[in-house]
């Protein structure tokens, strides 16, 4: 059996049986949320684009940009790590994909953990490594680091549940290291309610503001997988009585 496999099943027949086929309805919100994903990495994706073409063009060098002109590697190895990451992940909740076409489902994802653990391997290397821009205090500092480890850390769960064949806690823990590999996304929004909320950040509340857009990622994937669990387990209750009558 592969180990990218969603089901032991598709190996042996290279798709799924009529009784697995997903509705239209949750194909079509499976897309729904893909897209709805691709819009919030967009976000991110944008102002690394623009940290690029400032590091070719040979922009004005500033305090809130010296550290990249002096090591750029890292940044542009972030970037392009997590454009490939925000996007292609963004179509790996799409059931209609995962259970039409397992192949790229299983090619994809090879590709998400190498980028992934670029994204967060290079994330706490440019926060131990690189001088801190204005306003970086210690508290976003250990939130960098932390949220950067938890990143790679779930990316290795998930490689290595995959390879004792848990899917479920494979998707429960790729799911987690998406939904912080998009916390940049969500950063950009969670400012702005700040600015609304309390005015002017501080260096206590930008640390938080920066924190929290890991956080309600992180508790909106906590949802969906115990929801998930929920169903499956629901599912295999059904199943056992359907079998005991």
């Amino acid at each position: 059996m592969n180990i990218y496999s969603e089901d032991p099943r598709l190996d042996q027949v290279g798709k799924t049986t009529p009784k697995e086929t997903k509705s239209p309805t949750k194909a079509t919100a499976g897309l729904l949320v893909s897209f709805a994903l691709l819009l919030l990495g967009t976000i991110p994706i944008i102002f690394g684009v623009f940290r690029i073409t400032e590091l070719v063009s040979g922009a004005e060098i500033t305090p809130n940009n010296e550290r990249f002109f002096a090591s750029p590697l890292p940044l542009v190895l972030h970037i392009l790590s997590a454009s490939v990451y925000a996007i292609l992940g963004a179509f790996q909740f799409a059931n209609g994909f995962r259970t039409r076409w397992p192949g790229w489902h299983r090619a994809v994802g090879r590709i998400l953990i190498v980028c992934g653990l670029v994204v967060g391997l290079s994330g706490v290397w440019m926060t131990l490594f690189y001088s801190r821009p204005p306003g970086t205090g210690d508290l976003l500092y250990a939130f960098r680091l932390l949220f950067g480890s938890a990143m790679v850390v779930s990316i290795i769960l998930g490689f290595t549940t995959i390879r004792r064949g848990d899917v479920i806690r494979h998707r429960a823990w790729m799911m987690r290291a998406y939904a912080i590999g998009l916390g940049a996304g969500t950063q950009a929004l969670t400012p702005l309610a700040g600015l609304l909320i309390s005015g002017p950040p501080t260096e206590l509340t930008g640390a938080l503001q920066m924190a929290a857009g890991w956080v309600i990622n992180l508790a909106v994937a906590e949802w969906v997988i115990r929801k998930r669990l929920a169903h499956s387990d629901r599912d295999k209750r059904n199943r056992f009585i359907h079998t005991s009558l």
